[in-house]
């Protein structure tokens, strides 16, 4: 199944922009049109997306980069890689969306998933789904939308409502009707087990989650979806779908037992490959799908940071202490150190291994020394001491790390890189071209339609040249850094 071409078109639906990528066979980049989508934050908490927006910008992005490499007929396949957990609901008669999505940061069920963790569900959820009772996942935002908003209460209760994550949203628009969500993204949202091939009826039950809302689980590879004629001037296969962190942990080629990659973008996400084998932790950490071909599922142990990047753009775009991202590298060198300051950066509560949606964000060991620079470095700082929590829950688990791929736009950063490498006294591994969760779905579509027999294949066809960090930071200076965060996290 592929196109007459050998261009893979990949979407990737991300949660500050969209865009769409051509990927050449060898995995360079052909062309990249890319638009931001807008945040509304219409209360503390609550973080939602127009998807109707979502839409219409994949769709002019498509467009472009068709037109840029010559046309639709030069490609084989697309794949789609999407934020995850994000919840659409729509009407299956018109397609239009019922109300805004509820994004993945949004912290609105907090309640609820404290309701359903006193009654004593969250041991159940996390044997059947590995997931914890947390907002960040889909079922809670699912539920809070049937309640909530009379149009998506009206469309259940006529038999016309369509609930999904992201990339099932663009795949009913593109395909003009096809209900499906791939296993890696379906199992984010709390109703699909590790272990099942479909939705979970209990746990439909328990959350309040209409199973005939729901898509069809599909592979994250194959022959998937194909596209209207109308969209590109011709019918194109959908050969390949993740969500963002299992395209990632595939772009970077961790397609062995072992591996680990962490991704620097809005949040953090590490994800250890774990093989055919379901990942069981006991250090509240998440076990989810990496990626499934003909119903044969491949698994990986994950930790989630709720803020990354997105830190960096509340220091410029809330606080000014930055003008652009690019400035806390120059500011981050300025310094020999960030003189006293840490910043715990739980602007929306505080993901693995803690899980703790109520704390609240910290800058602490603020003196009249500490400046902008400080401050821009101690936010740097932050990401490896965030990334040092989850590599002892990973090692509690049984997957210690022996070194780590980074990727992401943040992961440019060379000080940050550096200083992920000292904190965590590990090789640091990253590639020429950071953003490898586009590079995942390509990868995804290409073995999908034919273009290579397998993930093996695609990822040694699709290497690009990477680059390496070692430690280097004395260990009584390590030491130290990591006793202050310590310290700053126990305010919290």
């Amino acid at each position: 199944m592929s196109g007459s071409g050998d261009v893979i078109l990949v979407i990737d639906a991300g949660t500050t922009s969209t865009r769409a990528l051509a990927f050449a066979p060898d995995g360079s980049v052909l062309a990249v049109s890319q638009a931001d989508l807008m945040q509304h934050y219409p209360r503390p908490g609550w973080v939602e997306h127009d998807a109707e927006e979502i839409w219409r910008l994949t769709v002019a992005a498509l467009r472009e980069v068709c037109e840029r490499i010559g046309g639709a007929e030069r490609v084989a396949a697309i794949g789609i890689t999407n934020q995850r957990e994000t919840v659409v609901a729509w009407d299956r008669k018109s397609g239009e969306p019922l109300s805004r999505a509820i994004v993945w940061q949004d912290r609105r069920t907090a309640d609820q998933c404290e309701a359903l963790r006193e009654a004593g569900h969250e041991a159940l959820v996390q044997e059947r789904t590995g997931l914890l009772l947390d907002p960040y996942f889909s079922a809670t935002k699912m539920r809070w939308l049937l309640d909530n908003e009379p149009l998506v209460r009206e469309a259940a209760e006529a038999g016309r409502l369509a609930l999904g994550t992201v990339e099932s949203c663009l795949i009913w628009k593109l395909t003009g009707g096809a209900h499906v969500s791939d296993a890696s993204n379906a199992s984010r949202t709390s109703l699909l087990p590790l272990e099942g091939t479909g939705w979970d009826e209990e746990l439909c039950e328990l959350f309040g989650v209409p199973r005939g809302a729901l898509p069809e689980v599909v592979d994250t590879h194959g022959e998937l979806a194909m596209t209207a004629p109308d969209i590109l001037g011709r019918a194109v296969p959908v050969t390949g779908v993740a969500g963002d962190q299992q395209a990632a942990t595939i772009g970077q080629g961790c397609l062995s037992p072992g591996q680990s990659k962490a991704t620097y973008g809005t949040g953090a996400f590490v994800l250890t490959n774990m093989g055919q084998q379901v990942p069981v932790s006991r250090h509240r950490l998440l076990a989810t799908v990496l990626s499934q071909s003909g119903g044969q599922r491949s698994y990986a142990l994950e930790g989630s940071i709720f803020v990354a990047g997105s830190l960096v753009k509340w220091l410029r775009d809330s606080l000014g202490v930055i003008r652009t991202a690019d400035e806390t590298q120059a500011l981050a060198r300025s310094v020999p150190d960030s003189g006293g300051v840490v910043v715990v950066p739980a602007l929306s509560g505080l993901g693995a291994p803690h899980w703790r949606p109520e704390a609240r964000g910290v800058i602490s060991g603020l003196s009249f020394a500490a400046g902008r620079a400080q401050i821009a470095r101690a936010a740097l700082e932050a990401m490896a001491h965030q990334t040092h929590d989850l590599a002892g829950a990973f090692a509690g688990d049984g997957a210690r790390w022996t070194e780590i791929a980074i990727d992401g736009g943040m992961s440019a950063n060379d000080w940050m890189a550096q200083d992920i490498a000292d904190i965590l006294s590990l090789p640091v591994e990253r590639p020429a071209m950071v953003e490898t969760t586009a590079l995942g779905a390509a990868k995804l579509a290409a073995v999908g339609c034919g273009l290579y027999p397998s993930l093996e294949a695609a990822s040694d066809a699709m290497r690009g040249e990477r680059m390496n960090f070692v430690p280097t930071m004395q260990e009584d200076v390590r030491a130290a850094r990591l006793a202050a965060w310590r310290e700053a996290m126990a305010s919290v």
